[in-house]
This record gives structure tokens, sequence and C-alpha cells, in this order.
């Protein structure tokens, strides 16, 4: 069941409150699960019973997305805000150091959240920031096509296409392998949920700059990169491999940009292999990855 959860956030503007919106299950170290541009948190419920059988999950409505208010007026959707705001949330919910997966838009959140040192382990599924310039406007000219569709698209023409497997692929078949895998009501929810973003715009200004150049030192980091991502390419795997150079880079076999539906039982697995490496020594920086783990994570990118 989705609840709410109000907090402060520091802005340019000074202390203001947000207010965001929020499903917990499970029991366990915690995970927060981070959705992408223009999606929901819904995103994540193919995975979420798999992942609460382990672990206390939280998946978020980002700011502006989904059923979480936007960000009060003049407070920018950008990196230095948004970060320290998602700390606040896990924060005001009792969360310390959460694990974090995130696909997308959430990827990059949550590569920079581990970056600020704010969780324990990071999956990153497709994440956002490792584009070169052409790479970036053609990935946001197809998702302002996309968010174009949705707004002008009347409910019943959408709920009629969600009921095809063809109009299925039509509506999400940018971001999935298997759009007709996808459940009718959710691929009518989550059409809805593009088109009513009131965070869209401002969060596609703010990423506009964005290039993710960090290494992430001393925690556990798996970048997890659909085969048949269409909207960032899988090449784009290899350069967030050179950034993080410690990081395991995990193919996922007939997966889109997200996953989690094309694939529920992988995607899980590398979650939770990430989340049961053991973190790198810190003292001479190498990797204690176990073997174990590492050919568990290799495993997963056959």
């Amino acid at each position: 069941m989705t609840a709410t959860v109000s907090f402060t956030i520091d802005s340019p503007l000074g202390p203001r409150t947000a207010t965001a919106a929020y499903e917990r299950k499970g029991a366990g170290e915690p995970l927060l699960l981070l959705h992408g541009i223009g999606h929901h948190l819904q995103a994540w419920q193919p995975v979420t019973g798999i992942l609460a059988a382990q672990h206390d999950v939280i998946a978020v409505d980002l700011p502006g997305f989904g059923a979480s208010e936007p960000l009060p007026d003049g407070v920018p959707y950008d990196l230095a805000t948004v970060v320290p705001a998602l700390a606040a949330l896990c924060t005001a919910l009792g969360v310390e150091r959460p694990h974090v997966a995130g696909n997308s838009l959430g990827g990059l959140l949550a590569l920079a959240m581990g970056r600020a040192g704010l969780v324990r382990s990071v999956t990153a599924l497709s994440p956002a920031g490792f584009w070169t310039e052409p790479e970036r406007r053609y990935a946001f000219a197809a998702l302002l096509a996309m968010r174009a569709g949705a707004k002008a698209l009347p409910l019943p023409a959408i709920e009629g296409l969600a009921r095809s497997a063809a109009g299925r692929a039509a509506l999400t078949g940018t971001i999935y392998a298997r759009p007709a895998r996808r459940a009718p009501e959710a691929v009518v929810a989550e059409t809805l949920a593009l088109r009513g973003a009131t965070g869209f715009r401002q969060t596609l200004a703010a990423g506009g700059s964005v290039r993710f150049t960090d290494d992430v030192p001393g925690l556990p980091v798996t970048i997890a990169w659909g085969s048949r991502d269409r909207l960032l390419l899988p090449r784009q795997g290899i350069r967030a491999k050179h950034t993080l150079p410690d990081a395991r880079l995990v193919r996922l076999p007939g997966c889109g940009h997200v996953p989690m539906n094309d694939d529920p039982a992988l995607v899980a697995r590398v979650i939770l292999d990430t989340a049961r490496t053991p973190r790198p020594r810190t003292d001479t920086g190498a990797d204690t990855t176990s073997d174990t783990a590492s050919d568990t994570a290799a495993g997963a990118a056959r």
C-alpha cells in the first residue's frame, strides 16, 4: 500500500518541505529502489516480492513523479538538490545508509548517493550520465516523444491500446524489450504517470549537462545493462566501467531499458548479489569481493 512522508530539504531558497510517496515491505537490511524519469515506483513491482524476502524494501516515487508532490517552486531538480532530499527521506523513514538500486535516472541518483557516502551498496540499471552528447540528444528526443504521445492520447485510447500486445508495444516498446509481458493495467498506469509527471521537464533540463565522471570507491557497485536497451545504448556500460573500474559490469540478456519487467528473476538476483557483496577494504583500496559473489554475478551476466 502506498504511503506518504514529509521531510525537510535544503535548497538554494533555504529549508523547504517535500512530500514523497513510497511503498515498503519485507524485513532485513534496507533497500531503496529508485525509478527512471517519467516512471513511478510501480516499475519495481515485478521484483519487490523477491527482494522483500531478504530486505526491508522501500520503493519511492521521486519528487515530481508518480504520487509524489513536485519540489517547491524555485527548487531545482538537479543532483545537488535531489540526492540530499533522498537522504532526508531515508532519515524520515528511520533508515540509515540503505542499499540502493536505481534504473536510468534512478541509477544516476543511486551512483550519486554512493559517491556521497549515503548508502551501503549500489546497483545501477542502465544509469543515465554515461552518454556522449549525440546519445544524450537521442535519448531525450525519445523521451519527449513518449511524453508527447502520452499527453496526446485520451484515456479510452490508452486503455484500448493496452489491451493488445501490439498496442502495449506501441506505448512502451521504447523501454521494454518484451512489452507484451507487461500487464495492460500496468501499461495504462505508467502511461498516465508519464503524462502527469510534474517534474519531467525540469528533470530533463537539469540532466542536459550531467556526466557521471567520478569513481565510487569503498562500496560494492554493480552496473547492469540490458542487451536490448533502445534508449541508453549498451555501449554506455563500457564507459561506466572505465569510470568505475572496481564496479562489476553485468549484461542482462534480452532486457530493455527498464529490465525489471523483462527478466524479474535476473534483475533481482543481480541486486541481491550486490547487496551481499563484502565492502571493499578501505586501507588498501583492494576489492575483497568473494569468489562466490563474483561467480554469481558472472552467471547473471551470462
